[in-house]
């Protein structure tokens, strides 16, 4: 029989890709979805009817008891959260509810319905916040925004369940990943779908905030394979998965523009309400734990994740 395997956050970029990759190794895809008044599944049109979704909350702890409990799922990826950096300044509480509050529910049902199951929470760089790069397994965590702190608390709370219930409970601390499937309010996907506008001569001005904030970008699909090794390890550990590459704002902007043959400076504007009231200036991973035990290792480079990304964009709004 094939493994069950429960994800949510099944209809944004990684459930979408952990899905296809799952389905492809055999699994039976189960999927916890959101009820809301506008059902976005555009990521997982093309295969949606190979899946098995379930309504969910993960401010509902029945509704996710009963889901777990019917399922019974031999692995659980939870990738469920209010994701977005910016946004989490705005409701703080919320973000909390989900990114944090929200895995204790997940982590208890699992305990309770499930205790047999594998348990992947996603965690992120956003965690590290000020601390000096490289970073790794064992660098201070010291988040600069809500998003992070909710993460963080997710983070610890998993490392209790596994020491406290003798549960497999593994983290994933993921640095920036990105794909065509990226949201809009991401800032690659909003260059990206800014420069490409500006070359089709539907726009002549891009806003963006601070451009010296250096990131370590990957190609999504390249991480959610590392989440299935992560989760194949012969026992429940935590790992950091990134390029070991750091690029800024500018830089990207560079690049981006650049493959289309366009001088960005002459497009990009200013506008101070996108910065964020602390900012988490330098993220770089140290993925040799991650190279060493599982063997990963990103494919896809700097260069090659911008073209795939504008490729698409073009190709979309064609």
């Amino acid at each position: 029989m094939s493994k069950k395997v429960l994800i949510t956050g099944i209809t944004g970029q990684d459930g979408s890709y952990l899905s296809e990759f799952l389905m492809d190794k055999g699994y039976e895809v189960h999927g916890m979805i959101r009820r809301t008044s506008e059902f976005k599944t555009d990521r997982i049109e093309s295969f949606k009817h190979k899946l098995l979704l379930h309504w969910g909350d993960l401010q509902n702890d029945n509704q996710i008891s009963a889901i777990i409990n019917d399922i019974q799922p031999d692995e659980i990826y939870n990738l469920a959260a209010q994701s977005d950096v910016r946004i989490s300044f705005d409701i703080p509480e919320y973000t909390g509810e989900i990114t944090g509050v929200g895995v204790t529910r997940m982590l208890e049902a699992t305990r309770r319905f499930a205790p047999h199951a594998k348990f992947y929470q996603a965690c992120s760089s956003e965690m590290f916040g000020k601390s000096l790069p490289p970073q790794n397994e064992v660098t201070p965590m010291l988040p600069q925004n809500p998003y992070g702190a909710a993460k963080l608390y997710a983070y610890h709370l998993s490392k209790v369940y596994r020491s406290s219930f003798n549960m497999f409970v593994c983290c994933g601390i993921l640095f920036n990943h990105e794909s065509p499937r990226r949201g809009g309010n991401f800032v690659t996907k909003k260059i990206v779908r800014g420069a490409c506008d500006i070359f089709k001569h539907r726009s002549d001005v891009l806003y963006l905030g601070n451009l010296e904030s250096k990131r370590d970008w990957g190609y999504a699909p390249d991480y959610v394979e590392a989440m299935w090794q992560i989760m194949q390890h012969t026992v429940p550990d935590d790992f950091v998965i990134g390029t070991g590459e750091t690029h800024s704002i500018r830089e990207l902007l560079d690049e981006i523009f650049g493959q289309l043959n366009l001088d960005w400076q002459k497009y990009v504007k200013i506008d101070p309400k996108l910065y964020r009231p602390t900012e988490t200036s330098f993220l770089c991973a140290n993925p040799e734990k991650a190279t060493r035990i599982l063997g990963w290792q990103p494919k896809v480079n700097f260069k090659d994740l911008v073209r795939i990304m504008i490729n698409d964009e073009l190709k979309e709004t064609c």
